[in-house]
């Protein structure tokens, strides 16, 4: 592991691979621990916090460019956060499972999917972890 390169990169980067790191771990809790407990609560808001600070970040980190600054990435953020919106309120109104199928699938593809996408060759990621 090459850790040289995550202590030069932009501030935006580094604090979008730490919080993501702290969602996979949350997120794997939550689908872990037992549901609906207070336990559940408190680390799906903190899930959901994280989530959005790495939404948030992408949108300052600018490696890919497609449409201008601009690329595929961030699409799928917006599409993050609006999920996120549809499984909070659904936890909210009692829709357990519209909250769980959309937790979990955001789980898996944004954070899961998309994290094992940064570890394709010419990616920072991979440069970090494999070299």
């Amino acid at each position: 592991m090459n850790i040289e390169i995550f202590t030069e990169a932009p501030f935006a980067i580094q604090s979008h691979i730490l919080v993501a790191f702290g969602a996979v771990v949350a997120g794997g809790l939550q689908l872990a621990l037992p549901k609906g407990t207070p336990l559940h609560r408190a680390t799906g808001r903190a899930w959901v916090l994280f989530m959005v600070i790495v939404v948030l970040t992408s949108f300052f980190i600018h490696e890919l460019r497609v449409w201008g600054i601009w690329s595929p990435i961030h699409g799928l953020s917006i599409f993050t956060l609006a999920v996120l919106i549809i499984g909070v309120r659904a936890a909210r109104r009692g829709k357990v499972r519209t909250h769980a199928i959309t937790m979990a699938l955001t789980y898996f593809l944004a954070l899961i999917l998309t994290g094992a996408l940064t570890l394709l060759p010419g990616r920072m990621m991979h440069q970090m972890v494999f070299s």
